[in-house]
């Protein structure tokens, strides 16, 4: 796929789908078949030092793919997808996990939005309801701390969004040049960082539902790692609340143009 699109009478809007890949052998191809090609522009990989059949995947679907020669992390992944993105031209970037968690047929819907203006990121939340989470096999504790989490991101940030967690995203490129991305965590606080930082610089975020998939194959950090991650997550809000009070956080310096 290598052509510039129309997106509901958007003209020529590139659209570059991002996949940050890590041991997804097993899910990789399926994701990419449920990806409409028809407002997609390009399908890119970022593999991060796997230890599968991941790159061999990719390789056997013709994926422009980029090698870690080691193991960056989550946040380290990203930035190099964003980074290879921009680089080809991107005007919208998605990102989505392709380990399958996500339905990657509403890319489409996902994208529409900000490619319309009416917002800078767009999120594909899988909180549409509890029940409806929790027998899309959502861990219990996962859901709890998802909620906590997401309250206390909406009370810091003056936001109402059902969730600040989701591995399925939009950005207008605008957004991913004016952030430090390099002043990000390599961890999985990537995700939220990204976000509060971009609350901060004036960028407008949205939400669509998108249904939850749990499975053996789906990536998913284990309760250690969730605490660490809930835990850095409280301290980027603890940043962006002194950033408030106009000192200077690294994280908040942003590339005006």
């Amino acid at each position: 796929m290598s052509k510039n699109i129309k997106i509901k009478g958007n003209p020529k809007k590139k659209v570059i789908v991002v996949m940050p890949a890590y041991n997804a052998a097993k899910t990789l191809e399926k994701t990419y078949r449920d990806i409409p090609n028809k407002n997609v522009t390009e399908i890119l990989v970022v593999d991060d030092d796997s230890s599968d059949e991941t790159v061999r995947i990719a390789g056997k679907l013709n994926l422009p793919t980029f090698l870690h020669k080691k193991n960056l992390g989550y946040g380290g992944n990203q930035k190099t997808c964003y980074k290879k993105a921009l680089q080809r031209g991107a005007e919208i970037v998605v990102m989505i996990h392709p380990d399958y968690q996500y339905d990657a047929t509403l890319t489409d819907e996902l994208v529409a939005p900000v490619a319309a203006s009416r917002f800078d990121i767009m999120l594909g939340s899988r909180i549409r309801s509890r029940r409806e989470a929790l027998s899309g096999g959502m861990p219990y504790y996962k859901y709890i701390s998802n909620r906590l989490l997401t309250l206390l991101e909406n009370l810091v940030l003056g936001l109402n969004l059902s969730e600040y967690h989701t591995g399925f995203r939009a950005f207008k490129r605008s957004v991913l040049k004016t952030l430090p991305l390099d002043s990000f965590s390599d961890d999985f606080v990537f995700d939220q960082e990204i976000l509060i930082c971009a609350h901060a610089a004036g960028f407008t975020i949205g939400e669509i539902p998108v249904p939850v998939r749990y499975f053996p194959e789906a990536s998913s950090i284990n309760f250690t790692r969730s605490v660490v991650y809930g835990l850095m997550i409280i301290r980027t809000l603890f940043l962006y609340l002194l950033h408030r009070m106009k000192l200077n956080i690294k994280i908040f310096r942003f590339n005006r143009a």
